[in-house]
């Protein structure tokens, strides 16, 4: 398994989030040495649509891609669906891209990469129902369990949290990929 010893992973969620996506991966990466760190658009505790509580370190206002290594994006459609809407989030997810950094982006979590601008010419997973979105966005859209694309990891539901981890550990631990831009 790759070490991410001294690499610092940014978590972007917030209410509603599908919980094994934020704690599977979270767990993926810390085994691997990594510091996660929880980012949100509101300060205090998030709560995942299963009952998962897990405590804000930062505000996406607050939060600059300069200071991680990686991004990951829990999806969960009524999460995905508010992020979208935060001008902040989607700044800070379009950063990671400007930056060359990985960015691991599962389920419904896609939909913000279609509103940080980020998806054109690129290939990637999600959940079904994102399919027309995400062409729409300019991407090509595969049905598999995991898709890499040049340090950008999509996998569609929770059954492929095995594979989407694995690739996840993987990238971030090559680091920038300087086909991952905007």
């Amino acid at each position: 398994m790759s070490t991410l010893s001294g690499k610092r992973v940014a978590f972007l969620a917030t209410d509603g989030f599908e919980d094994s996506e934020l704690t599977s991966p979270w767990e993926a990466v810390t085994d691997a040495g990594a510091t996660a760190v929880m980012i949100a658009p509101e300060a205090g505790t998030i709560t995942g649509k299963n009952g998962h509580e897990q405590s804000v370190d930062a505000t996406s206002a607050d939060a600059e891609a300069a200071e991680y290594d990686a991004l990951v994006l829990p999806g969960g459609v009524v999460n995905a669906d508010d992020l979208r809407l935060d001008a902040a989030s989607a700044r800070f997810a379009r950063d990671f891209f400007a930056q060359h950094k990985p960015v691991g982006a599962i389920c419904h979590a896609a939909w913000l990469l279609v509103e940080a601008g980020v998806l054109g010419g690129r290939t990637l997973t999600s959940y079904p129902s994102l399919r027309t979105d995400l062409a729409n966005a300019g991407a090509t859209w595969q049905d598999e369990e995991v898709v890499v694309d040049a340090g950008l990891v999509s996998s569609r539901t929770p059954d492929d949290l095995p594979a989407f981890n694995a690739k996840l550990v993987e990238e971030i631990a090559e680091g920038p990929h300087a086909a991952q831009t905007v």
